[in-house]
């Protein structure tokens, strides 16, 4: 079963460029022979750590999201693990957090959509209508009080 997977690894300040290449081009080789799919590649770059490791102060991060299976990640943490120059890294599984979100969100939307028709107004935002900000739903709330007080509900 193939899942989403976020994996965040920090390099030595000592490793050069290449060497933050050359172990992201085994990554994705891993991950092509294992069937899973790198899906994107970020270099944060170098950064100041959050506590000493191993005498470093500084690491370069690199984010990478795989699809993929459980195997795949269990070997891509065991080859992690030899290899010197990575200081620490990290495996998230991410697909289910990405499912709530989307549970929340679709709700979110019909619960707007109802509110919209109960107040006489299409149940999607027409053009000109303004920004959708993360507080509308607040002010619909807001709207609802004061829209049933009046009618003394």
């Amino acid at each position: 079963m193939n899942r989403k997977y976020e994996l965040v690894y920090v390099v030595s300040p000592v490793a050069t460029d290449e060497q933050v290449s050359e172990l992201h081009t085994q990554i994705e080789g891993v991950v092509q022979r294992m069937g899973g799919r790198v899906e994107k590649t970020e270099n944060w770059g170098r950064r100041r750590l959050a506590y000493e490791i191993g005498h470093q102060k500084e690491g370069t991060y690199v984010l990478e999201v795989i699809t993929g299976s459980g195997d795949l990640m269990k070997e891509i943490d065991r080859r992690l693990k030899v290899i010197d120059y990575v200081i620490r890294h990290l495996v998230v599984r991410v697909d289910e957090d990405e499912q709530v979100v989307e549970r929340l969100r679709s709700k979110r939307t019909e619960v707007s959509r109802r509110r919209r028709v109960a107040r006489g107004l299409p149940p999607e935002r027409q053009p000109g209508e303004g920004q959708r900000g993360e507080f509308d739903d607040e002010r619909d709330e807001e709207h609802d009080d004061r829209f049933n007080a009046e009618d003394g509900r």
